[in-house]
């Protein structure tokens, strides 16, 4: 396997997608998180971001397994669904 920084996205094209979808989650989570160095947050706060997230693509790909369409009431990736 080749030597990939964990810091790139699999697909480019979705970076700006994650990184709206990251914003909002850190406002649902109340995590003072800004464009830029977030070097003032702590592990807890950074790993609750992203565990949510993870959580929210889960269950968005589990709906569109199930054939359940959209994500009404809720939000996610720009609208659209994993």
């Amino acid at each position: 396997m080749a030597n990939r920084s964990s810091n790139t996205a699999a697909v480019p094209e979705a970076k700006g997608a994650l990184d709206r979808f990251k914003m909002e989650v850190a406002g649902e989570l109340g995590v003072p998180l800004t464009d830029g160095y977030n070097g003032n947050l702590t592990s807890r706060q950074n790993g609750s971001v992203g565990g949510y997230m993870v959580k929210k693509m889960i269950e968005a790909q589990e709906r569109q397994m199930s054939g359940q369409n959209g994500m009404s009431g809720q939000s996610g990736m720009g609208g659209s669904q994993m």
